[in-house]
């Protein structure tokens, strides 16, 4: 820890025992990935072209920085099946696009993962807010995006059913380079239309996942049917993405949820997360702290580090500003140290999650000029 950051001393060994874990799993994993008998084909290939032998000089977390940085462009095309598994390839597979909306898709393949890193997700979610049993909505990217079968498979595991809409981020940002705003406010209208009509079909929906930008728009559209997200029914809403900001976060409570959740005020928690890494949880975000927004990487599953972008294998100091680092330790996937199109600031650990965080989550200052947002 850095000489102005104090944790307690329970807090320091919550958080050595936490490395201790860390560093017990990353070298499970790499075992498992280099190991002929259980690796996929892409990394057994991989194994040729390194300076070191995986297998037997990955000893702790640390060690993956020997591995050259993880280029994602080596997820676009195929065969896609270079990324399956030895031991999964009679196991029913799927495969998700990540990373973009234009060019030839990036993609991960998958055969548990999406269920295990939902389960784990499912158990920080606060029962009262989204009830045992209750329905949710989906109102988020469909098609070939892994949100639509994880937010599906969340509710299952919660004992719901889920409803769904139509959203295609592809023909979004076609829209907006092409300028055609027009059409891309009809679209938007198109996706908030079908939102509504499963929340007024007396489903008994309840939670609901969306982001920050789809909140807004269905909340105005309630408005304008003179309703809003609480009269709809929904206790709880699980939300994320770079536009969720401390500013927006304060504009949501107050204007869109009904006011502070001890007030009566419908319960939002926001996440980081992507196919790559799982969901990052975030630490409670309350007035008193400015709604600020701390998010904790799903370990040992996944690990972010806040790094100098100059230098990606130097952590910054607590409080300093970084490029997000991610490593990503599955049974079926490794990632060894990608550089996320984000930054933000370096957390210490808390409580419920005693590794390091990363607040003020947004894009990479650096490419930011050539990164499109869409509608969501």
């Amino acid at each position: 820890m850095s000489s102005s950051t104090t944790i307690s001393p329970e807090l320091e060994s919550a958080a050595k025992a936490a490395r201790e874990r860390l560093d017990a799993h990353a070298v499970e994993i790499v075992q498992r990935h280099f190991h002929e008998s259980t690796g996929c084909p892409y990394w057994l290939e991989k194994k040729r072209e390194l300076n070191f032998d995986p297998l037997s000089e990955v000893k702790c977390f640390d060690d993956i920085k020997k591995f050259p940085l993880f280029e994602d462009d080596a997820l676009r095309g195929g065969p896609v099946r270079r990324w399956v598994m030895q031991d999964m390839q009679d196991r029913p597979t799927y495969v998700f696009e990540t990373g973009g909306t234009t060019g030839v898709p990036k993609s991960r393949v998958v055969v548990d993962d999406f269920r295990i890193d939902y389960e784990l997700f499912s158990d920080t979610l606060p029962d009262e807010h989204f009830p045992r049993g209750s329905n949710w909505l989906m109102f988020g990217p469909s098609g070939p995006r892994r949100l639509r079968l994880a937010v599906e498979h969340l509710c299952q595991y919660r004992g719901g059913i889920c409803f769904c809409i139509d959203l295609d981020p592809r023909w979004v940002v076609k829209l907006i380079k092409k300028g055609w705003m027009e059409h891309l406010e009809e679209y938007k209208k198109h996706c908030v239309d079908q939102a509504i009509t499963v929340l007024t079909a007396g489903h008994d929906i309840e939670c609901l996942f969306t982001t920050p930008k789809l909140l807004e728009s269905l909340a105005a559209g309630l408005e304008d049917r003179g309703s809003s997200i609480q009269d709809a029914g929904i206790k709880g809403i699980f939300s994320g993405g770079t536009e969720f900001t401390p500013q927006w976060t304060r504009f949501a409570v107050e204007e869109l949820l009904g006011g502070p959740v001890e007030e009566g005020g419908v319960y939002m928690t926001p996440t980081y997360g992507n196919t790559l890494m799982g969901l990052a949880c975030s630490k409670p975000v309350t007035a008193a702290e400015g709604y600020k927004i701390s998010y904790y990487a799903p370990q040992p599953r996944a690990a972010t580090e806040v790094v100098n972008p100059d230098d990606p294998t130097e952590v910054v100091a607590y409080g300093e500003t970084g490029r997000v680092k991610l490593t990503t330790l599955t049974h079926e996937f490794f990632v060894p140290g990608f550089l996320e199109r984000d930054e933000g600031e370096r957390e210490p650990p808390f409580e419920k999650y005693p590794w390091d965080g990363v607040s003020g989550v947004r894009p990479f200052s650096q490419i930011q000029g050539g990164t499109t947002v869409g509608v969501y």
